[in-house]
């Protein structure tokens, strides 16, 4: 634990010296962080304060991984990264963006597929460049690769979604009112046939204990209508950076869009290799 204090100390600051916007970015959204925290705390929200100190660990983490890996995350990208964590645990969860406001969820599982293809991206360029490496990708190649990449990263959020609402009993999979399911389940003669169910207005459930809750507005379902939805948005997205990034490899202009969202070698690095 010491021992991560003193590298998230010294990254902060080389920070400092370095990505002053970054720098001032992230001592805002940690302060918010700490009052969201404090405020917690009073309430007797306990979920939320580790929601909070979750959140200033992930924080920190674009940081720790530049300063490991010895890479430079791009202004832009680490600032976006930044405040997808914030906007993902504090706006998200604690004030319930995801419940209050209903493309919440669409427009962060599509900012992190963008997210996740430039950095897909940047690890294919950097094996590409690299004079070790006996295999070198095409640009088409290389953002194929990405969008794969981002798609099994969605993947396998996803699973820990299902994973968690299975096991711990929360809601990650938020559920959807739909009015039509198409099921083999009420084919009573069980040959596969696919019986349609259309204008659900609205739906029983009936506990063991004899209670009834009724569900207005349709069949309410309990995950995939979500996971589908993410996983589609999340190929939007990685998609978009896809060929953005081809553009990129073809000119390697410095002041393109893709450039400020791909994470590079640092220089110093880049003199050992020669």
């Amino acid at each position: 634990m010491a021992g991560f204090i003193s590298r998230a100390k010294e990254t902060m600051r080389s920070k400092r010296a370095e990505q002053p916007v970054v720098f001032v970015l992230y001592f805002v959204l940690r302060a918010l962080v700490l009052v969201t925290l404090v405020r917690s705390a009073f309430l007797g929200h306990y979920e939320h304060m580790m929601l909070c100190v979750l959140t200033l660990v992930l924080l920190l983490v674009p940081s720790l991984i530049e300063h490991t890996l010895d890479i430079e995350l791009p202004d832009l990208l680490e600032s976006i990264i930044l405040l997808f964590i914030f906007a993902a645990e504090i706006l998200g969860e604690i004030d319930a963006f995801y419940i209050r406001i209903p493309f919440w969820d669409t427009i962060l599982h599509t900012t992190w597929g963008f997210l996740c293809a430039g950095i897909g991206f940047a690890l294919f360029d950097i094996l590409n460049r690299s004079d070790s490496s006996k295999i070198k990708l095409t640009p088409l190649y290389m953002a194929v690769s990405a969008v794969a990449f981002s798609m099994c990263i969605g993947a396998c959020w996803e699973i820990f979604e299902y994973l968690a609402d299975s096991f711990i009993g929360v809601d990650m999979q938020k559920d959807t009112l739909v009015q039509t399911i198409n099921t083999v389940w009420l084919d009573p003669t069980n040959s596969n046939v696919t019986i349609p169910v259309r204008d659900i207005v609205s739906t029983q459930i009936t506990l063991a204990s004899g209670e009834v809750i009724q569900i207005p507005g349709g069949y309410l379902d309990i995950g995939i209508h979500d996971s589908m939805a993410d996983l589609i948005v999340n190929l939007i997205g990685a998609l978009v950076f896809a060929v953005i990034g081809f553009a990129y490899v073809k000119t390697r202009d410095s002041n393109s869009l893709a450039a400020r969202f791909i994470p590079r070698v640092r220089e110093s690095r880049d003199r050992k290799q020669v």
